[in-house]
Protein backbone atom coordinates (compact mmCIF):
# COMPACT_ATOMS: atom_id res chain seq x y z
CA UNK A 1 0.00 0.00 0.00
CA UNK A 2 1.03 3.98 -0.08
CA UNK A 3 1.86 5.51 2.69
CA UNK A 4 -0.52 7.93 4.11
CA UNK A 5 1.43 10.20 4.36
CA UNK A 6 2.83 10.90 0.73
CA UNK A 7 -0.92 10.45 -0.39
CA UNK A 8 -1.81 13.26 2.13
CA UNK A 9 1.00 15.01 0.14
CA UNK A 10 0.66 14.44 -2.97
CA UNK A 11 -3.24 14.24 -3.55
CA UNK A 12 -2.99 15.51 -7.66
CA UNK A 13 0.26 12.85 -8.12
CA UNK A 14 -1.72 10.10 -7.31
CA UNK A 15 -4.81 11.94 -8.71
CA UNK A 16 -2.92 11.33 -12.01
CA UNK A 17 -1.50 8.32 -11.19
CA UNK A 18 -5.32 6.72 -10.94
CA UNK A 19 -6.33 8.54 -13.79
CA UNK A 20 -3.60 6.88 -15.71
CA UNK A 21 -4.54 3.71 -14.66
CA UNK A 22 -7.62 3.87 -15.62
CA UNK A 23 -9.41 4.11 -12.49
CA UNK A 24 -9.80 7.90 -11.70
CA UNK A 25 -10.77 8.10 -8.09
CA UNK A 26 -11.85 11.48 -5.97
CA UNK A 27 -9.69 11.40 -2.43
CA UNK A 28 -11.51 14.08 -0.61
CA UNK A 29 -13.29 11.49 1.47
CA UNK A 30 -9.56 10.42 2.44
CA UNK A 31 -8.47 13.96 3.03
CA UNK A 32 -11.76 14.51 5.60
CA UNK A 33 -11.13 11.52 6.92
CA UNK A 34 -7.77 12.59 7.49
CA UNK A 35 -8.98 15.97 8.81
CA UNK A 36 -11.43 14.44 11.43
CA UNK A 37 -8.48 11.97 12.49
CA UNK A 38 -6.23 14.85 13.32
CA UNK A 39 -9.12 16.66 15.22
CA UNK A 40 -10.14 13.52 17.07
CA UNK A 41 -6.35 12.70 17.58
CA UNK A 42 -5.68 16.61 19.04
CA UNK A 43 -8.71 16.52 21.72
CA UNK A 44 -7.37 13.01 22.40
CA UNK A 45 -4.19 13.82 23.45
CA UNK A 46 -5.10 17.24 25.24
CA UNK A 47 -7.78 15.31 27.57
CA UNK A 48 -4.67 12.41 27.89
CA UNK A 49 -2.44 15.58 29.06
CA UNK A 50 -5.22 16.66 31.62
CA UNK A 51 -5.87 13.74 32.94
CA UNK A 52 -2.54 13.19 33.87
CA UNK A 53 -1.55 16.29 34.99
CA UNK A 54 -4.70 16.37 37.49
CA UNK A 55 -4.21 12.87 38.52
CA UNK A 56 -1.25 14.08 39.87
CA UNK A 57 -2.27 17.17 41.62
CA UNK A 58 -4.57 14.38 43.04
CA UNK A 59 -1.72 12.66 44.56
CA UNK A 60 0.17 15.66 46.03
CA UNK A 61 -3.27 16.53 47.70
CA UNK A 62 -3.80 13.42 48.86
CA UNK A 63 -0.03 13.26 50.43
CA UNK A 64 -0.65 16.46 51.74
CA UNK A 65 -3.59 14.78 53.92
CA UNK A 66 -5.20 17.20 56.69
CA UNK A 67 -4.13 21.06 54.67
CA UNK A 68 -6.41 19.79 51.55
CA UNK A 69 -10.23 19.82 51.72
CA UNK A 70 -11.24 16.30 50.86
CA UNK A 71 -14.37 17.41 48.86
CA UNK A 72 -12.01 19.35 46.61
CA UNK A 73 -10.45 16.02 45.99
CA UNK A 74 -13.62 14.57 45.33
CA UNK A 75 -14.32 17.37 42.98
CA UNK A 76 -11.21 16.88 40.74
CA UNK A 77 -11.97 13.17 40.66
CA UNK A 78 -15.55 13.38 39.58
CA UNK A 79 -14.22 15.99 36.74
CA UNK A 80 -11.55 13.68 35.65
CA UNK A 81 -14.09 10.76 35.76
CA UNK A 82 -16.34 12.80 32.97
CA UNK A 83 -12.62 13.45 31.06
CA UNK A 84 -12.08 9.54 31.22
CA UNK A 85 -15.22 9.09 29.72
CA UNK A 86 -15.06 11.47 27.01
CA UNK A 87 -11.09 9.84 26.07
CA UNK A 88 -13.17 6.31 25.88
CA UNK A 89 -15.59 7.38 23.21
CA UNK A 90 -13.06 10.18 21.50
CA UNK A 91 -10.87 6.66 21.26
CA UNK A 92 -13.45 4.68 19.72
CA UNK A 93 -14.18 7.28 17.22
CA UNK A 94 -10.18 7.23 16.37
CA UNK A 95 -10.22 3.44 15.68
CA UNK A 96 -12.91 3.88 13.82
CA UNK A 97 -11.42 6.84 11.53
CA UNK A 98 -7.62 5.05 11.41
CA UNK A 99 -10.15 1.85 10.55
CA UNK A 100 -11.61 3.57 7.39
CA UNK A 101 -8.56 5.56 5.97
CA UNK A 102 -6.85 1.62 6.15
CA UNK A 103 -9.76 0.89 3.75
CA UNK A 104 -9.37 3.93 1.34
CA UNK A 105 -5.29 3.42 1.80
CA UNK A 106 -5.60 -0.34 0.84
CA UNK A 107 -7.89 0.52 -2.13
CA UNK A 108 -5.40 2.98 -3.84
CA UNK A 109 -3.16 0.49 -6.36
CA UNK A 110 0.34 1.30 -6.43
CA UNK A 111 1.91 4.73 -8.61
CA UNK A 112 3.24 3.76 -11.97
CA UNK A 113 7.04 4.17 -12.29
CA UNK A 114 7.87 6.75 -14.51
CA UNK A 115 8.77 4.24 -17.68
CA UNK A 116 5.93 2.90 -17.24
CA UNK A 117 4.09 3.74 -20.99
CA UNK A 118 0.62 5.79 -20.26
CA UNK A 119 -2.19 3.86 -21.91
CA UNK A 120 -5.88 1.91 -21.67
CA UNK A 121 -5.43 -1.44 -22.10
CA UNK A 122 -3.80 -4.45 -23.59
CA UNK A 123 -3.90 -2.81 -26.89
CA UNK A 124 -1.32 -0.21 -25.82
CA UNK A 125 1.41 -2.54 -24.86
CA UNK A 126 4.53 -2.04 -26.23
CA UNK A 127 6.30 -4.83 -27.63
CA UNK A 128 10.13 -5.00 -25.57
CA UNK A 129 11.85 -7.69 -27.47
CA UNK A 130 10.95 -10.65 -29.60
CA UNK A 131 13.34 -13.35 -29.52
CA UNK A 132 12.91 -16.49 -32.03
CA UNK A 133 10.93 -17.27 -35.51
CA UNK A 134 7.74 -18.91 -35.49
CA UNK A 135 7.72 -22.19 -37.00
CA UNK A 136 6.39 -22.42 -40.42
CA UNK A 137 4.11 -25.72 -40.47
CA UNK A 138 3.28 -27.71 -43.77
CA UNK A 139 0.51 -28.58 -42.48
CA UNK A 140 -2.67 -27.64 -40.61
CA UNK A 141 -1.56 -26.63 -37.00
CA UNK A 142 -3.99 -28.25 -34.30
CA UNK A 143 -4.70 -26.26 -31.09
CA UNK A 144 -2.93 -27.95 -27.96
CA UNK A 145 -6.58 -29.46 -26.20
CA UNK A 146 -7.33 -31.27 -29.57
CA UNK A 147 -3.84 -32.93 -29.77
CA UNK A 148 -3.82 -33.47 -25.91
CA UNK A 149 -7.02 -35.47 -26.65
CA UNK A 150 -5.60 -37.17 -30.07
CA UNK A 151 -2.88 -38.79 -27.67
CA UNK A 152 -4.89 -39.43 -24.86
CA UNK A 153 -2.78 -37.22 -22.26
CA UNK A 154 -5.49 -34.73 -21.86
CA UNK A 155 -8.77 -35.20 -21.06
CA UNK A 156 -11.35 -32.51 -20.31
CA UNK A 157 -14.61 -33.93 -20.48
CA UNK A 158 -13.67 -36.28 -17.40
CA UNK A 159 -12.14 -33.32 -15.87
CA UNK A 160 -15.89 -31.79 -16.02
CA UNK A 161 -17.52 -34.46 -14.50
CA UNK A 162 -15.19 -35.20 -12.05
CA UNK A 163 -14.35 -31.40 -10.87
CA UNK A 164 -16.24 -29.21 -12.89
CA UNK A 165 -15.24 -26.93 -16.29
CA UNK A 166 -11.94 -25.33 -16.16
CA UNK A 167 -10.49 -28.08 -14.33
CA UNK A 168 -7.11 -30.69 -16.24
CA UNK A 169 -7.06 -34.08 -15.71
CA UNK A 170 -3.67 -35.44 -17.43
CA UNK A 171 -3.19 -39.27 -17.85
CA UNK A 172 0.17 -40.80 -19.06
CA UNK A 173 3.02 -38.58 -20.68
CA UNK A 174 0.91 -35.75 -20.31
CA UNK A 175 1.26 -35.99 -16.73
CA UNK A 176 4.92 -36.82 -16.69
CA UNK A 177 5.37 -33.59 -19.29
CA UNK A 178 3.79 -31.65 -16.08
CA UNK A 179 5.76 -32.87 -13.70
CA UNK A 180 8.99 -33.10 -15.70
CA UNK A 181 8.69 -28.89 -16.64
CA UNK A 182 8.24 -28.39 -12.78
CA UNK A 183 11.78 -30.17 -12.10
CA UNK A 184 13.13 -28.58 -15.45
CA UNK A 185 12.35 -24.84 -13.98
CA UNK A 186 13.03 -25.60 -10.50
CA UNK A 187 16.99 -26.71 -11.68
CA UNK A 188 17.27 -24.14 -13.81
CA UNK A 189 16.35 -21.02 -11.28
CA UNK A 190 17.98 -23.31 -8.79
CA UNK A 191 21.33 -24.30 -10.20
CA UNK A 192 21.90 -21.77 -12.60
CA UNK A 193 19.74 -18.60 -11.39
CA UNK A 194 20.66 -18.94 -7.39
CA UNK A 195 17.40 -18.91 -6.33
CA UNK A 196 16.47 -20.82 -3.14
CA UNK A 197 13.92 -23.66 -3.82
CA UNK A 198 10.78 -23.23 -1.52
CA UNK A 199 8.11 -25.59 -0.68
CA UNK A 200 5.21 -23.25 0.62
CA UNK A 201 2.48 -23.94 2.26
CA UNK A 202 -1.05 -24.58 0.15
CA UNK A 203 -3.11 -22.67 1.68
CA UNK A 204 -3.12 -18.77 3.21
CA UNK A 205 -4.49 -16.78 5.83
CA UNK A 206 -6.20 -13.39 5.01
CA UNK A 207 -3.31 -11.41 6.49
CA UNK A 208 -0.96 -13.29 3.68
CA UNK A 209 -3.23 -12.18 0.82
CA UNK A 210 -3.88 -8.62 2.16
CA UNK A 211 -0.40 -7.56 2.10
CA UNK A 212 0.52 -9.27 -1.05
CA UNK A 213 -2.35 -6.81 -2.42
CA UNK A 214 -4.76 -9.69 -3.25
CA UNK A 215 -7.28 -8.22 -0.50
CA UNK A 216 -9.34 -6.82 -0.32
CA UNK A 217 -9.74 -5.48 -3.98
CA UNK A 218 -9.56 -9.39 -5.39
CA UNK A 219 -11.38 -11.83 -3.11
CA UNK A 220 -14.22 -12.14 -5.84
CA UNK A 221 -11.42 -14.28 -8.11
CA UNK A 222 -10.22 -16.03 -5.01
CA UNK A 223 -10.89 -19.66 -3.70
CA UNK A 224 -12.14 -19.56 -0.06
CA UNK A 225 -11.83 -22.29 2.78
CA UNK A 226 -15.82 -22.10 4.11
CA UNK A 227 -15.83 -22.09 7.83
CA UNK A 228 -12.07 -20.59 7.48
CA UNK A 229 -10.37 -17.19 7.01
CA UNK A 230 -8.04 -19.17 4.89
CA UNK A 231 -7.84 -18.65 0.96
CA UNK A 232 -6.29 -21.45 -1.38
CA UNK A 233 -3.03 -19.81 -3.23
CA UNK A 234 -2.98 -17.68 -6.10
CA UNK A 235 4.86 -10.62 8.39
CA UNK A 236 6.84 -8.24 10.16
CA UNK A 237 10.41 -9.28 9.80
CA UNK A 238 13.86 -7.19 9.86
CA UNK A 239 16.83 -7.98 7.04
CA UNK A 240 20.23 -7.68 6.96
CA UNK A 241 21.12 -5.36 3.97
CA UNK A 242 24.36 -8.06 3.86
CA UNK A 243 21.80 -10.94 2.85
CA UNK A 244 20.25 -8.85 -0.12
CA UNK A 245 18.99 -9.54 -2.94
CA UNK A 246 17.19 -12.67 -1.53
CA UNK A 247 16.15 -15.21 -4.21
CA UNK A 248 13.28 -17.59 -3.96
CA UNK A 249 11.82 -20.55 -6.08
CA UNK A 250 8.59 -22.24 -5.65
CA UNK A 251 6.51 -24.83 -7.23
CA UNK A 252 2.96 -23.72 -6.39
CA UNK A 253 -0.39 -24.93 -7.58
CA UNK A 254 -2.75 -22.33 -7.80
CA UNK A 255 -6.31 -21.54 -7.71
CA UNK A 256 -8.29 -18.61 -9.30
CA UNK A 257 -12.40 -18.43 -9.54
CA UNK A 258 -11.75 -16.13 -12.77
CA UNK A 259 -14.69 -13.98 -11.93
CA UNK A 260 -15.55 -11.84 -15.05
CA UNK A 261 -13.50 -13.79 -17.73
CA UNK A 262 -16.23 -16.24 -18.99
CA UNK A 263 -16.69 -16.92 -22.59
CA UNK A 264 -12.62 -15.93 -22.45
CA UNK A 265 -10.55 -18.91 -23.64
CA UNK A 266 -12.82 -21.24 -21.79
CA UNK A 267 -10.72 -24.27 -24.25
CA UNK A 268 -7.61 -25.72 -23.55
CA UNK A 269 -5.19 -24.91 -20.90
CA UNK A 270 -5.01 -21.39 -21.07
CA UNK A 271 -7.63 -20.19 -18.22
CA UNK A 272 -8.16 -23.11 -15.51
CA UNK A 273 -9.22 -22.90 -11.94
CA UNK A 274 -6.45 -25.19 -10.87
CA UNK A 275 -3.00 -24.46 -12.33
CA UNK A 276 1.16 -25.26 -11.59
CA UNK A 277 3.55 -22.50 -11.42
CA UNK A 278 6.96 -22.11 -10.77
CA UNK A 279 7.64 -18.58 -9.15
CA UNK A 280 9.84 -16.59 -8.36
CA UNK A 281 10.09 -14.50 -5.40
CA UNK A 282 13.03 -11.55 -5.07
CA UNK A 283 13.24 -8.98 -1.68
CA UNK A 284 16.08 -6.00 -2.88
CA UNK A 285 17.23 -2.72 -1.65
CA UNK A 286 15.29 0.02 -3.45
CA UNK A 287 18.63 1.09 -5.33
CA UNK A 288 19.06 -2.11 -6.99
CA UNK A 289 15.31 -3.38 -7.59
CA UNK A 290 14.80 -2.33 -11.26
CA UNK A 291 18.56 -4.21 -12.36
CA UNK A 292 16.95 -6.73 -10.75
CA UNK A 293 13.87 -6.60 -12.64
CA UNK A 294 15.95 -7.32 -15.05
CA UNK A 295 17.26 -10.25 -14.27
CA UNK A 296 14.06 -11.40 -13.14
CA UNK A 297 12.55 -11.08 -16.30
CA UNK A 298 15.91 -12.67 -18.37
CA UNK A 299 15.69 -15.49 -15.93
CA UNK A 300 11.78 -16.26 -17.02
CA UNK A 301 13.09 -15.87 -20.20
CA UNK A 302 15.69 -18.55 -20.18
CA UNK A 303 13.29 -21.24 -19.85
CA UNK A 304 12.11 -20.25 -23.12
CA UNK A 305 15.00 -19.94 -24.80
CA UNK A 306 15.97 -23.48 -23.28
CA UNK A 307 12.77 -25.43 -24.83
CA UNK A 308 12.97 -23.39 -28.10
CA UNK A 309 10.12 -21.84 -27.54
CA UNK A 310 9.03 -18.51 -29.71
CA UNK A 311 7.97 -15.48 -27.55
CA UNK A 312 7.83 -12.20 -26.76
CA UNK A 313 8.32 -9.65 -23.90
CA UNK A 314 5.79 -6.56 -24.03
CA UNK A 315 5.88 -3.99 -21.26
CA UNK A 316 2.16 -3.19 -19.93
CA UNK A 317 0.96 -0.05 -20.02
CA UNK A 318 -0.31 1.73 -17.06
CA UNK A 319 -3.90 1.16 -18.02
CA UNK A 320 -3.44 -2.86 -17.93
CA UNK A 321 -1.14 -3.29 -15.03
CA UNK A 322 -1.68 -5.39 -11.57
CA UNK A 323 -3.04 -3.05 -9.03
CA UNK A 324 0.38 -4.06 -6.41
CA UNK A 325 3.09 -3.48 -9.42
CA UNK A 326 4.88 -0.22 -10.27
CA UNK A 327 6.27 -1.87 -13.54
CA UNK A 328 5.91 -5.37 -15.09
CA UNK A 329 6.63 -7.06 -18.26
CA UNK A 330 4.87 -9.82 -19.55
CA UNK A 331 6.36 -12.48 -21.18
CA UNK A 332 3.78 -14.03 -24.27
CA UNK A 333 4.69 -17.29 -25.83
CA UNK A 334 3.59 -18.28 -29.26
CA UNK A 335 0.71 -20.29 -29.84
CA UNK A 336 0.66 -21.61 -33.77
CA UNK A 337 -2.59 -23.01 -33.59
CA UNK A 338 -4.48 -19.78 -32.42
CA UNK A 339 -2.05 -17.85 -34.53
CA UNK A 340 -1.26 -15.84 -31.44
CA UNK A 341 1.31 -15.24 -28.60
CA UNK A 342 -0.56 -16.31 -25.25
CA UNK A 343 0.87 -14.80 -21.89
CA UNK A 344 3.16 -17.33 -19.99
CA UNK A 345 4.62 -15.12 -17.13
CA UNK A 346 4.52 -11.52 -15.41
CA UNK A 347 7.53 -10.01 -14.07
CA UNK A 348 6.94 -7.26 -11.98
CA UNK A 349 8.19 -4.82 -9.18
CA UNK A 350 6.32 -3.77 -6.33
CA UNK A 351 8.69 -1.45 -4.90
CA UNK A 352 7.76 -1.03 -1.19
CA UNK A 353 3.88 -1.24 -1.92
CA UNK A 354 3.77 -5.32 -0.44
CA UNK A 355 6.41 -4.51 2.07
CA UNK A 356 4.78 -1.58 3.37
CA UNK A 357 1.70 -3.80 4.09
CA UNK A 358 3.56 -6.71 5.33
CA UNK A 359 6.23 -4.55 7.23
CA UNK A 360 9.13 -6.37 5.44
CA UNK A 361 12.32 -4.13 6.32
CA UNK A 362 16.25 -4.09 6.28
CA UNK A 363 18.98 -2.24 7.74
CA UNK A 364 21.77 -0.93 6.28
CA UNK A 365 25.31 -1.46 7.99
CA UNK A 366 26.19 1.35 10.44
CA UNK A 367 23.46 3.07 9.53
CA UNK A 368 20.54 4.25 12.44
CA UNK A 369 16.79 3.04 11.31
CA UNK A 370 15.01 0.76 8.61
CA UNK A 371 13.76 0.79 5.37
CA UNK A 372 11.33 -0.88 3.65
CA UNK A 373 12.53 -3.72 0.78
CA UNK A 374 11.57 -3.59 -2.71
CA UNK A 375 9.50 -6.90 -3.50
CA UNK A 376 9.64 -8.34 -7.02
CA UNK A 377 7.69 -11.37 -8.35
CA UNK A 378 7.52 -13.63 -11.48
CA UNK A 379 6.51 -16.66 -12.90
CA UNK A 380 9.01 -19.10 -14.42
CA UNK A 381 7.17 -20.07 -15.75
CA UNK A 382 2.84 -21.09 -15.95
CA UNK A 383 3.52 -25.04 -16.31
CA UNK A 384 -0.05 -25.63 -18.09
CA UNK A 385 0.36 -22.95 -20.45
CA UNK A 386 4.05 -24.78 -21.37
CA UNK A 387 2.88 -27.94 -21.74
CA UNK A 388 0.31 -26.10 -24.50
CA UNK A 389 3.34 -23.91 -26.20
CA UNK A 390 4.65 -27.53 -26.18
CA UNK A 391 2.49 -29.68 -28.09
CA UNK A 392 1.39 -27.00 -30.88
CA UNK A 393 4.63 -25.55 -31.30
CA UNK A 394 6.21 -29.45 -31.72
CA UNK A 395 3.90 -31.50 -33.33
CA UNK A 396 4.25 -33.32 -36.47
CA UNK A 397 2.04 -34.14 -39.44
CA UNK A 398 1.57 -37.87 -38.14
CA UNK A 399 -0.01 -36.15 -34.62
CA UNK A 400 3.03 -36.56 -32.51
CA UNK A 401 4.49 -34.20 -30.20
CA UNK A 402 8.54 -33.74 -30.66
CA UNK A 403 9.69 -33.45 -27.03
CA UNK A 404 12.28 -30.32 -26.63
CA UNK A 405 16.01 -31.67 -26.21
CA UNK A 406 16.57 -29.62 -23.10
CA UNK A 407 13.50 -31.72 -21.55
CA UNK A 408 14.37 -34.87 -22.71
CA UNK A 409 16.60 -35.87 -19.28
CA UNK A 410 13.17 -35.66 -17.56
CA UNK A 411 11.46 -37.54 -19.52
CA UNK A 412 12.97 -40.62 -18.98
CA UNK A 413 15.25 -40.10 -22.31
CA UNK A 414 11.59 -40.47 -25.05
CA UNK A 415 12.02 -38.08 -27.79
CA UNK A 416 8.31 -37.47 -28.68
CA UNK A 417 4.93 -38.68 -27.66
CA UNK A 418 3.07 -40.86 -29.96
CA UNK A 419 -0.37 -41.00 -30.69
Amino acid sequence: MLEIKFVRQNLLIVQKALLDRGKPADLEVLSQSDARRKTVLLELEDLRCQRNTVSEQIAVMKRAGENVSSCHIEQRVAEMRDVSLRIKTLEKSFAEIEEELQDIILGIPNIPHATVPVGKDSADNPVYKIRGIPRTFDFEPLPHWTLGEKLRILDFERATRITGARFPLYFGAGARLERALINFMLDMHTTLHGYTEVLPPFIVNRSSMTHTGQLPKFEADLFKIEGWDYFLIPSDEILDEAILPICYAAHTPCFRSEAGSYGKDTRGLIRQHQFNKVELVKFTTPESSYDELEILLNDAESILKQLELPYQVITLCTGDMGFSAAKTYDIEVWMPAQGVYREISSCSNFEDFQARRANIRFKRKGQKGTELVHTLNGSGLAVGRTVAAILENFQQSDGSVVIPEALRPYMGGAVSIIP
